[in-house]
């Protein structure tokens, strides 16, 4: 489990039941504070904070949730890339960079029934793991081959080498990947790669040799993508809680 605390209140994280996700609860502390952007990482969220159940896309950039998207307790289960398509019911691609109320997606009745279910939980967290295993049970698990692409990509395989590996051409593995991801392999890899690079820098390792480890090509490449996906330098995301 991870747990910080910082100016935007307590954050905590756990494995899910669910295979492939995560489980986190945000509580924000009280009065005013910097808002932390929330990084690019090729997931997506099933979120509740009470009376409201939505979505969070997958995201090319940083996303900065305004004062409405901040206040009060959150509680999400962050799917693994390529996996939320299958449960949720939606195209990854019509999701990207977007919020949206899970009634948009399923019927109204459904989601106000959904909603109410976690609202009176005495443990949400459980709850809206709970919505999640229920509608995994009528989906089926996840595509081996998409799995395959996110493991091969994160481990550093360029787009020509992943696809091969999987036996179809690049045309293919990008039709495959964008309503499995939001984004094309070129994307997703961005994507893993950033966050590989801030795993190992959050270590300590020198930025030189986070961007070597990573896979940039040198420490300039490393800077220019961490600013490009997050608007911040990577020095201030260190120091982010």
């Amino acid at each position: 489990m991870t747990h910080g605390t910082g100016a935007q209140g307590e954050y905590r994280e756990r494995p899910s039941r669910l295979p492939d996700a995560a489980m986190w609860t945000r509580t924000p502390a009280p009065g005013p504070g910097a808002t932390r952007p929330v990084l690019p990482d090729g997931c997506m969220d099933l979120l509740w904070t009470e009376g409201r159940l939505f979505v969070a896309g997958p995201d090319t950039r940083a996303h900065l949730p305004g004062a409405a998207g901040t206040a009060g307790r959150h509680v999400g289960i962050r799917f693994h890339p390529g996996t939320a398509p299958a449960i949720l019911g939606v195209p990854a691609h019509e999701l990207r960079d977007r919020r949206v109320d899970l009634a948009d997606l399923w019927t109204a009745t459904r989601v106000r029934r959904l909603t109410a279910r976690v609202d009176s939980a005495r443990d949400p967290v459980a709850a809206l793991e709970d919505l999640a295993l229920d509608r995994a049970a009528d989906t089926g698990p996840p595509d081996p081959f998409l799995a395959e692409v996110v493991r091969l990509l994160d481990a550093g395989r360029s787009v020509a080498a992943t696809a091969a590996a999987l036996g179809v051409d690049a045309r293919r593995l990008h039709r495959r990947s964008l309503p499995a991801f939001g984004y094309g392999p070129k994307t997703l890899a961005r994507m893993l790669r950033l966050q590989r690079a801030l795993a190992l820098a959050r270590t300590g390792l020198p930025y030189a040799a986070t961007a070597t480890a990573a896979g940039f090509a040198d420490q300039a490449h490393l800077a220019r993508d961490v600013k490009e996906l997050t608007g911040r330098s990577l020095t201030a995301l260190l120091g982010a809680p």
